[in-house]
């Protein structure tokens, strides 16, 4: 069993721009088959952004999308873990922050994203979030 948030947090995130269109967003995510991105400025986390909030923070309040940046909607206040904290330590800032995505950040610099879904599927591989976790989405 995984002991340490390095054992289950995918490696190497995809990033964009804060001054990367909506539009372009939703494309990355659809192409790569993710749920969500994170946002830098060069070296720096500034945010983390997921498919509900392109919907709701920026569809949803009828902007141009290919004109609106991402800086408007991804969550800036962010929680973080370092790749060599304890995969419990995640656990529970997830559950007390109710957040299902953690960036992973060594030396001011993101290198990955642990989810409640790579959680899940470490700690009890049986359950149906583990089980939806791993499924593929269906065309």
């Amino acid at each position: 069993m995984a002991q340490h948030v390095r054992d289950i947090m995918t490696a190497a995130p995809v990033t964009v721009g804060p001054h990367t269109s909506v539009a372009e967003v939703a494309r990355v995510m659809r192409d790569r088959d993710l749920g969500a991105v994170l946002v830098t400025d060069g070296d720096r986390l500034r945010g983390l952004v997921t498919d509900r909030d392109l919907v709701v923070r920026s569809v949803a309040q009828g902007v141009d999308t290919e004109e609106t940046t991402v800086a408007g909607a991804c969550s800036e206040d962010l929680v973080t873990v370092a790749p060599d904290d304890a995969l419990d330590h995640a656990v529970r800032l997830m559950r007390r922050h109710a957040v299902r995505r953690v960036p992973v950040v060594e030396g001011g610099h993101a290198v990955g994203v642990v989810t409640l879904g790579d959680a899940a599927m470490e700690r009890d591989p049986e359950s149906a979030l583990s089980d939806i976790s791993v499924a593929r989405p269906q065309a």
